[in-house]
């Protein structure tokens, strides 16, 4: 259950409110969401009469929620959830890309891949400067340097930065750089840093566990949202199966599903679901035919020798042939997707 409360009510009233809740046995978290004083309630019995709430004071609204994901579920916000991120609209009718390296290597790699980006009227930079790898061998990151190099290249090409904040420790330093803050597969289920992920006021970017089911992940962007923070984007990344050929397997469905479950806008990243470069073309074009509201895309202008995940980055040619192909089908399905394309604009229009 969602209590909304009036946007003038005084905290002598809130207070009543929440006393009376107790009273009745109702377990409850008060939050500010979206201009709005609300409170929920996780403990709701099947037979409990809303009206005993309806009529107090202070009170506007009363919905019933069954799902355990209260605030991310469409029960309680049936439109989905749109927000911009420095002017650029993520959740709407146009589709976002977020491109760029696995991780940040040099200055000359970075600004190389900003120059071509911008190029192409991307709005969305991604790139690691701290990398959780599954070897201590393999290339970390270059930390702060990293973020540094990141945040000028965007700076002066006019991208918005999506990195990973790997630990709760880096969290402030992170956010001094990045435009969207990134929890990946590893951290989905890190509660503490995604209750502080709550309090931040940037978007979040909430990369599915890689074995986690799909209300585990909804339940992940309850603890953002449940802090306050309504600027969640859901990235299916693909999960762990038995299958062995792939690295991960992209699960596309799970797009449609959680549309119909949730408000929040969903985004794909074929390039780690996947794990190959040639299957990223065919699994961005299935992802927008499933709904995608984004893609997350590794582009990399050297990927033999790339530090980090070389085989699944594609060449920037590649991905010129991958949008070419994506423009008019974003156009059959109801959306735009736009992106230069050498010396043609490529526009669709819905």
């Amino acid at each position: 259950m969602i209590i909304v409360l009036e946007k003038d009510i005084v905290q002598e009233a809130t207070l009543h409110i929440i006393g009376k809740l107790h009273e009745l046995g109702l377990k409850n978290h008060a939050v500010h969401l979206n201009g709005q004083s609300i409170i929920t309630v996780s403990n709701t019995p099947v037979d409990f009469d809303t009206r005993v709430l309806k009529l107090m004071n202070g009170i506007k609204d009363v919905f019933e929620v069954s799902e355990p994901y209260k605030l991310a579920s469409k029960s309680w916000k049936k439109e989905p959830t749109t927000f911009e991120v420095n002017g650029t609209p993520v959740g709407t009718s146009v589709i976002n890309l977020m491109a760029g390296p696995c991780a940040v290597e040099s200055e000359e790699q970075i600004f190389t891949m900003a120059e071509f980006l911008h190029s192409r009227n991307v709005k969305f930079i991604r790139g690691g400067a701290y990398k959780p790898r599954s070897s201590p061998y393999s290339f970390q990151g270059l930390g702060k340097e990293g973020l540094k190099m990141l945040r000028a290249a965007a700076d002066k090409y006019d991208l918005n930065v999506v990195t990973e904040v790997v630990d709760l420790s880096l969290l402030d330093e992170v956010s001094q750089y990045a435009d969207v803050l990134q929890i990946g597969t590893r951290n989905m289920q890190n509660f503490y840093l995604l209750a502080e992920m709550g309090k931040q006021n940037k978007p979040v970017l909430l990369k599915r566990g890689m074995q986690a089911r799909i209300q585990e992940w909804l339940m992940a962007a309850e603890y953002i949202l449940s802090g306050g923070n309504e600027q969640v984007i859901l990235c299916e990344r693909g999960i762990r199966t038995f299958d062995t050929i792939g690295r991960n397997t992209l699960d596309v469905s799970a797009i449609p599903i959680v549309k119909e479950l949730s408000h929040l806008p969903v985004f794909s990243d074929p390039s780690h679901g996947t794990g190959i470069r040639n299957r990223v073309a065919p699994m961005s074009l299935a992802s927008v035919a499933a709904g995608a509201d984004g893609l997350l895309i590794e582009v990399h202008h050297n990927p033999d020798k790339a530090l980090s995940d070389g085989p699944q980055s594609i060449l920037p040619a590649q991905l010129d042939e991958l949008m070419s192909q994506l423009c008019p089908l974003a156009n059959v399905v109801g959306r735009k997707l736009d992106y230069q394309l050498q010396n043609s604009y490529l526009r669709t229009e819905s």
